[in-house]
Parts: structure tokens; C-alpha cells; sequence
């Protein structure tokens, strides 16, 4: 596993790389993107930490917004994730309050007492440390089942990686999610499913190849 998530690395590392504010215009409409953090490293480049992708078609551009720059943690999963570090890092009591789901208007109304000043705050925090801390890659994938396929195969392939480990300074390490913890991966999901398998990393690697 860790000859193919070496790979892996090398190949998503060679892919120009887009930090915030990005170009739109560089950005497939379809696609995967592979998130890299500052300072982590791993196989001797920088260590991926995220992998993901959208459902909805042409929704690339918005996924990757709604991660960099709505502050909204109720629809990035990622940002929720952040926040969470954050909070548990300082012993912020407001962590209980920040796992609330508040998308539909009668949960805005039964959580009411939340201290929404306190909320913006936390999400521009997020924001902020997303937007010094996060680079990422891109790849182009037409095809929402193929997006998927890829997308979990990536991640049980980095996941399942022996020597994949996150600094001891990892803001992760924070996260009160123990599968964020032990996999060093922004990720609960998609980790222990089936990796990819030698011919579909020649194919990635014949597709990406990059001049």
C-alpha cells in the first residue's frame, strides 16, 4: 500500500497547485480535489489530507467555495471539522453548541440561545486558517459514479498508508472524531473501503501526466 500511496503523492504533488484567492477559470467543472496542508509532509513532498469531490453537476467551483470562503459550517463538512479542532484545542465550551445543524429554519428556532456572535467568530477563524493553511490540486472527472469510485478508493489508499503519519503539530490531532486522529486524514469517511488497484493507478497516471 505504501508503493501506490507514494505514488499517489508524487503524481497529485506534480498537478499545479491553487492556494486562496484561486482563479476559477483553472478550475474543472467536474472533478476531484486533493487538499494539502501547510507543513505536513509524507513520502518526501507535501502530505495529502483530504480528498474530495461534488455530486451535483458542474458544482467543482462551488464545492471548493463553500469550503474556502462561505462561512457556513452546515454545508462543508470540512469547515465543521476545523472548527471542531479549533474549539476542542482551546477547551472552548461553544464546541457543543457548534455541532449543531442549524440548515433548516425550525432548527435556527429550537437553538435559538446560541450565541450566533460567538458563531461568526468561529467561522471566520475557520476561514482564516483555511485560507493560510490549505493548497490544492485538481483533476478533472466528468462522470459522478467514476468521481465517487475515485474519490473513496484515493482516500482507503491514503488512509491505509503505514507511513502516512501527520506532524506532531497537526491541528488534527485536536479533532474530537478519533478516525480524523488516527488517520491524519480530514476525513471519517471512505477510509477502510477497497483501495485502488494497480491498473486504476496507471490509469490515473497516464491521464495526469503532467509536461
Amino acid at each position: 500500500m505504501s508503493n501506490t500511496c507514494n505514488h499517489l503523492h508524487n503524481l497529485f504533488n506534480s498537478l499545479p497547485k491553487h492556494k486562496f484567492p484561486f482563479n476559477i477559470n483553472e478550475i474543472p467543472l467536474n472533478g476531484i480535489y486533493i487538499l494539502f496542508e501547510k507543513n505536513e509532509l509524507a513520502h518526501n513532498t507535501n502530505r495529502i489530507v483530504r480528498i474530495g469531490t461534488h455530486t451535483g453537476n458542474n458544482q467543482l467551483i462551488s464545492r471548493l467555495n463553500q469550503h474556502f470562503v462561505n462561512e457556513n459550517k452546515d454545508r462543508s463538512i470540512f469547515r465543521k471539522n476545523i472548527g471542531r479542532a479549533l474549539l476542542n484545542k482551546n477547551n472552548d465550551s461553544f464546541l457543543k453548541s457548534w455541532e449543531l445543524d442549524l440548515t433548516t429554519k425550525a432548527s435556527r428556532i429550537l437553538n435559538n440561545p446560541i450565541d450566533f456572535n460567538k458563531q461568526k467568530q468561529v467561522e471566520k477563524e475557520v476561514t482564516k486558517y483555511i485560507q493560510e493553511n490549505f493548497s490544492f490540486a485538481v483533476f478533472e472527472v466528468k462522470n459522478k459514479e467514476e468521481r465517487l469510485k475515485l474519490e473513496s478508493k484515493i482516500i482507503s489508499t491514503i488512509s491505509q498508508c503505514n507511513e502516512c503519519k501527520p506532524s506532531l503539530n497537526w491541528l488534527g490531532l485536536f479533532s474530537p472524531k478519533e478516525k480524523i486522529r488516527n488517520s491524519g486524514l480530514w476525513l471519517v469517511n471512505e477510509l477502510n473501503k477497497e483501495p485502488l488497484s494497480e491498473k486504476e493507478l496507471f490509469n490515473i497516471s497516464t491521464f495526469l501526466q503532467v509536461p
